[in-house]
């Protein structure tokens, strides 16, 4: 099996879960593999929720017929706003289905209740409009809100169901987390590890799934910064008891996992001084279902970890750059923390978690740390300039290695790509060589991405044989990837590709069912979880809109997955069933990338007016023979911040093509032009310019091209 961090996972659940059962009440009645897949009611499969105006429109067809069908898409009224041919796929293996593909992206129109219709079949209805994931954007986040430990959960900001008070305080029967003892051997002293988010659908806490989570939230609000679109997650915007404090919220989400991960650091003069415990969690399996403020069992700190620690150093260091503008204090005192966890790194490298520490709480072992000095040491460099963090992130074998970006985009586990994504978008010193190689690397990873998308039915950019424990979120983290492909690059395949991941999320999958609660006509709303938990108890609630159930894993890793979905095709292994928790859990490390990833496809489709240009650009032919010319081109700044990195796009009108240039790199595809900066000249200020100049051939006729494009904006 592939080494990744869902596979890890299932180590931690397999051992303890299947040795003790968490049923109370003794087992249930699960549905059938049948059952589960007779929700799908038709087999025409589109995201349940919609399409944006001027994003990609697919849909499957599953049917036996080998020639192309006619679809045709139906408004509300039904009137038929759009037909076409289907594309015959024939056998998609992941699914074990036949399979056609429609393509209605060129149909711009907007409105609710659109069907589409092939071979006598109708889909589930859905919308296209431009505020599509608007609610979902606020409601993966508000996950987060959620799923806090040592606070209480305020009902006027989630709802009576969702109320609860604080868990995990030390108020009876609790034994609460405020002065928790090490496991024997670990340490003769307690430690208040208060606050942070529970992990998954149990009530542990986990500092190497807090690290990625919390860079992923993080990360989601400083490329939105990037984008001019912060606003979107900025202050008042979620409902979290600090909104409204001037902060934005999705920070201020972050800092309450932030403090956790902080309070996980082994104190000043004892063992491993700086180091980062690995987890605490109850000393046994608690029992499913159990309110967090219900739970009697001891808790327990596991040994510090170098994986953990390093995570710590990775997410403060994120932090004194992020929240700077906005808590300099806090700031601060994340960089001194990430500090100091990086030198007890250094000095305890090969500190490992052992798989076999998974009694009460998942195991997360993990003995390959070159990755997480690599990410840890990127996230240092660039907050703070210094040589040595450079020296150790560049000297790193993870920098040049063609597998930073793992055949599921990072996990847990797998955290060099997330030092290279930082790399590649954070302003920095590396040299112009270095800088483009690293971000052609996200490039070239999103290119793979995007072959496996291509070659299966339901547009899915993991593995054909990568359904696994938690397969949804490495299809969340993947279209991050292709996200920030389509930021580096301005190639618009890489947003489309992130978008119709969405679409897998949302419905367009071999089972016809949304994975997220809420959202969709068929929806996943039995989620592994001990306080969402209205399968086994009514009086408790179901899982609240936005949650991201695992999704499909062909291990069959627990008792109903196994007898269940015993023959299963890998990307139908999956039942809405509480015990299912191979196939059903929700995690913070899967919420993470679903909720960056809708807020990237909702600040692209935002009905303001688009922001005025931030560039100017004259062209100049400068000579022009029979069938050649040369020409000049000048760059602007108009806006108010530098450009660190520019690409400048335009089209010609008559087929002229540019056969070599100066001061740039210029790259054609068709009468598409693309020019970058060559490195020395990626910078410009406010008010300043940049020039290149290139040598080209027409045909007879050379007209200036009527538009230009710098890293996304129109020009004048």
């Amino acid at each position: 099996m592939p080494t990744v961090p869902s596979l890890r996972r299932t180590r931690r659940h397999a051992a303890a879960l299947l040795a003790g059962s968490l049923l109370v009440g003794g087992p249930l009645t699960a549905p059938t593999a049948a059952a589960a897949t007779s929700a799908a009611t038709t087999g025409v499969r589109v995201n349940q929720v919609g399409y944006l105006p001027d994003g990609p429109k697919g849909a499957t067809v599953v049917t036996t017929a080998p020639q192309s069908l006619t679809w045709q898409l139906r408004d509300t009224s039904g009137a038929v706003v759009a037909s076409g041919a289907t594309v015959p796929r024939g056998a998609d293996a992941p699914s074990g289905q036949s399979v056609q593909v429609a393509d209605f992206s060129s149909y711009r129109g907007t409105g609710s209740g659109y069907v589409l219709a092939v071979d006598g079949n109708t889909s589930a209805p859905f919308d296209i409009r431009a505020n599509l994931y608007d609610g979902l954007r606020s409601d993966a986040m508000a996950f987060f809100y959620h799923q806090r430990s040592g606070t209480p959960i305020d009902a006027s900001l989630v709802g009576s169901a969702y109320s609860r008070p604080a868990g995990h305080l030390g108020v009876a029967p609790n034994k609460g987390d405020t002065s928790v003892p090490c496991q024997a051997t670990v340490c003769d002293y307690t430690q208040d590890v208060r606050g942070g988010w529970y992990d998954a659908g149990d009530h542990g806490k986990y500092v190497v799934n807090g690290g990625i989570s919390t860079w992923l939230m993080v990360n989601s609000f400083e490329r939105a910064k990037r984008a001019g679109e912060d606003a979107a997650l900025g202050d008042s915007t979620l409902k979290i008891p600090e909104r409204g404090n001037g902060i934005p919220d999705v920070l201020d989400e972050a800092r309450w996992e932030l403090d956790f991960l902080m309070r996980m650091q082994v104190p000043e003069g004892k063992q491993y001084a700086g180091m980062a415990f690995h987890k605490i969690h109850d000393a046994a399996w608690t029992a499913l279902p159990t309110r967090p403020e219900q739970d009697s069992q001891p808790r327990e700190l596991h040994r510090p970890s170098t994986a953990a620690t390093l995570n710590l150093a990775a997410a403060a260091a994120q932090c004194a750059r992020v929240f700077k503008p906005y808590n300099a204090a806090f700031a601060d005192r994340c960089l001194s923390v990430a500090r100091r966890a990086w030198t007890a790194a250094q000095a305890n490298p090969a500190l490992y978690a052992p798989d076999s520490d998974s009694t009460g709480g998942g195991a997360y072992g993990d003995t390959q740390v070159g990755d997480e000095f690599y990410w840890a040491a990127a996230e240092l460099y660039a907050t703070t300039g210094e040589s040595g963090y450079r020296d150790a992130a560049t000297g790193s074998s993870w920098h040049t290695s063609e597998s930073a970006f793992s055949a599921y985009g990072f996990g847990w586990s797998d955290t060099a790509a997330l030092g290279r994504l930082t790399l590649a978008t954070v302003p920095n010193g590396l040299p112009a060589a270095d800088r483009d190689r690293v971000r052609t690397s996200v490039a070239t990873a999103a290119d793979g991405y995007l072959s496996r998308m291509a070659a299966q039915g339901y547009a899915v950019p993991v593995p054909a044989d990568g359904y696994f424990w938690g397969s949804n979120g490495a299809v969340a983290n993947d279209a991050i990837v292709l996200a920030v492909a389509a930021e580096l690059t301005g190639n618009e395949r890489y947003r489309t590709g992130a978008l119709e991941t969405m679409d897998y999320l949302l419905g367009r999958n071999a089972l016809g069912r949304s994975y997220i609660t809420g959202y969709g006509k068929t929806y996943a709303q039995n989620q592994h979880h001990r306080f969402w938990a209205h399968q086994l108890d009514a009086s408790l609630p179901r899982p609240p809109a936005g949650s991201l159930a695992g999704g499909p894993n062909s291990g069959l890793q627990d008792p109903v997955a196994e007898e269940k979905l015993r023959g299963c095709a890998p990307a139908a292994c999956y039942i809405d069933d509480i015990e299912s928790y191979s196939t059903n859990e929700v995690a913070i490390n899967w919420n993470a990338p679903l909720a960056w990833l809708t807020a990237y496809a909702a600040e692209r489709t935002s009905n303001s007016e688009p922001p005025p240009a931030a560039c100017a650009v004259t062209y100049k032919t400068d000579n022009v023979w029979n069938t050649g010319f040369t020409a000049t081109v000048t760059v602007k700044n108009t806006g108010p911040t530098p450009v660190d990195g520019w690409q400048l796009k335009w089209t010609y009108p008559a087929g002229q093509r540019v056969t070599n240039a100066w001061n740039a790199t210029v790259t054609q595809n068709g009468t598409d032009v693309v020019a970058r900066d060559a490195g020395w000249n990626r910078t410009v200020a406010p008010g300043a310019t940049a020039s290149f100049g290139f040598q080209g051939t027409h045909t007879g006729t050379n007209p200036s091209p009527a538009a230009f494009t710098l890293n996304g904006n129109t020009c004048t």
